[in-house]
């Protein structure tokens, strides 16, 4: 297709920031017969929605060129791993939706990917898929908002990562965390590393495969509290940026993990002092291209190679009237291993299943767990009022007396797994998960450590087929407060300050009814009669799913 003409002055290949004799020699430095660096320009008076920036090419001469000329905006430039071709998101019009888009790295031959699914941005190549009846064929990974559904933690829309193969079918929905999924990035082992929030106040680094099976997270704990923008390094080392609060462009320090211990190698590459980064990306010889501004307001970002090792940084190019980020090297890169997938659009449900629940970061005397509680979170959409994901129940079962469950629920939607004890009340919940269709997804424990190795053990919830917590819609239960907690509290409970709106954190601690002082003081007025079982599993209910008003 022929991109439509766009009366737009961004657009012009107008004159850009000459680069000096010793970034010029730099560039050619990088990488042996490199094509050059493919990167976003973002007009400093933007924001970060990208709108008025342009994709230019800078040679290994130190030359630039634009490649986006017709289009009023674009950005996330994706180099393949051949080195021909780079993927982008595009708007036409400011008008229109961001688009996924594929050209040759010198910007001719020019596709659209995407039709009809929002805006869709950050485009990032997949390896091979592999059936057994067929030829492997390639994908793309790219994020939209298309579910219509709004982050539990930022009341704005929700992004999920997408597939699509390069032809533009087969469009698929690989996450269901209710909040936003950032940043897909190929690990060489075949899974997509990705940002998305897990609490408010906190993003943390997950992997998932190509086809959305075997969510996990990948880094959280240590660091700062909004870990963003991986990126892989030829060294196996895996480089992000960090910040404990997010500036307006998303910039931060860097730091980094190992492959090997992803969740125990934490180390800090940069400091505050040596200034914000944004978008890395790896380099033949282990060091990245990354962006950098100045701390403080002013100053824009330009291009720097640095090395991970020494957080040494060195520029390669500043164009001091733009923004310089989302820098690609146009050159080839080892493609990550392919897959094969299990997953079968037929069967509307898949199955999970724990070994032992007392293999944990917290210990929990044996015997404390009784039961299992599983939820289904229910994201909120456009219009409605914002707040954490409505829950409802898709059932509750013993666990064997090993600490094991094995469970079959509905595919695609997201789940929370709570460990109960012999009150019914929540010793443990786990963050949002999902099953994709006709998956089989087991962990090791409750919260335990990722990097362990199993027991050799076969556990008993394994020996019996799995429970069926498939209910349909309608038959789900749910608690509702004005519906069921408060006639309760309203007739029964003495003390009236317990449950007033400013109660929440002296007498009510959302998510957790054992560390909620309300349970103690629960008591009837006098003459009245006392709480009945079901009326307190309703209160325990209502406070372990988040005590929502």
């Amino acid at each position: 297709m022929k991109p439509k003409a766009v009366a737009a002055a961004v657009l012009v290949a107008a004159c850009l920031q000459p680069t000096s004799g010793a970034q010029a020699d730099r560039l050619r430095a990088l990488a042996p017969n490199h094509r050059g660096i493919v990167f976003t320009q973002l007009p400093t008076r933007t924001s970060l929605d990208g709108l008025g920036a342009r994709l230019v090419l800078l040679s290994p001469d130190g030359a630039t060129r634009v490649l986006s000329s017709g289009f009023h905006s674009a950005a996330d430039p994706e180099v393949s791993f051949d080195g021909r071709r780079v993927l982008f998101a595009g708007k036409m019009t400011a008008s229109d939706n961001w688009n996924i888009y594929e050209m040759e790295a010198g910007g001719t031959g020019l596709r659209q990917i995407t039709r009809g699914l929002g805006d869709c941005r950050s485009p990032a190549y997949q390896s091979s898929f592999y059936v057994l009846d067929g030829q492997p064929w390639y994908q793309i990974t790219f994020v939209s908002a298309a579910s219509g559904e709004l982050n539990e933690h930022a009341g704005v829309p929700a992004t999920s990562l997408y597939s699509v193969k390069l032809d533009g079918s087969s469009v698929r929905r690989l996450t269901f965390n209710p909040s936003s999924s950032l940043d897909p990035h190929m690990l060489p082992d075949g899974r997509v590393l990705f940002a998305a929030w897990d609490r408010p106040q906190r993003m943390a680094l997950f992997g998932v495969h190509m086809d959305g099976t075997d969510f996990a997270l990948f880094s959280a704990e240590e660091g700062r509290s909004f870990k963003r923008m991986p990126c892989v390094t030829t060294g196996r080392l895996v480089v992000f940026v960090e910040a404990d609060k997010l500036p307006w462009d998303g910039a931060g320090c860097l730091s980094s993990v190992s492959l090997r211990r992803n969740l125990h190698s934490y180390r800090r590459i940069t400091a505050e002092k040596d200034g914000l980064f944004h978008s890395p990306s790896p380099l033949p010889d282990g060091a990245i291209l990354v962006s950098r501004r100045p701390s403080g307001a002013a100053g824009t970002h330009g291009i720097y190679r640095l090395e991970p090792a020494t957080g040494r940084y060195e520029v390669l190019f500043d164009d001091s009237g733009h923004h310089d980020i989302q820098a690609k090297l146009v050159h080839p890169r080892s493609e990550p291993d392919g897959h094969s997938s299990v997953v079968d659009e037929k069967d509307p449900s898949g199955k999970l299943y724990c070994l032992n629940v007392y293999t944990s970061d917290v210990e929990m005397p044996a015997g404390a767990a009784r039961r299992l509680r599983v939820l289904e979170g229910l994201p909120r959409r456009a219009g409605q009022a914002g707040g954490l994901p409505h829950t409802r129940f898709l059932g509750e079962i013993d666990l064997d007396d090993d600490g094991s469950f094995n469970i079959q629920a509905p595919a695609n939607i997201p789940i929370r797994l709570q460990v109960l004890d012999s009150s019914g009340m929540a010793l443990r919940s786990s963050s949002w998960i999902w099953v994709k269709n006709h998956e089989n997804r087991g962990c090791i424990g409750c919260h335990e450590d990722r990097e362990l190795t199993p027991e050799n053990v076969l556990a008993k919830a394994l020996m019996h087929p799995s429970f069926q917590l498939t209910l349909p819609p309608e038959k789900r239960r749910t608690v509702d407060y004005r519906r069921d907690v408060l006639p309760i509290l309203s007739q029964k409970c003495a003390t009236k300050a317990c449950h007033d709106a400013g109660s929440f954190g002296k007498y009510i601690q959302p998510g957790s009814a054992r560390t909620s002082p309300i349970i103690r003081r629960l008591s009837p007025h006098a003459g009245s009669r006392p709480l009945t079982q079901d009326e307190k599993r309703t209160i325990i209910e209502w406070i372990d799913l988040g005590a929502q008003q």
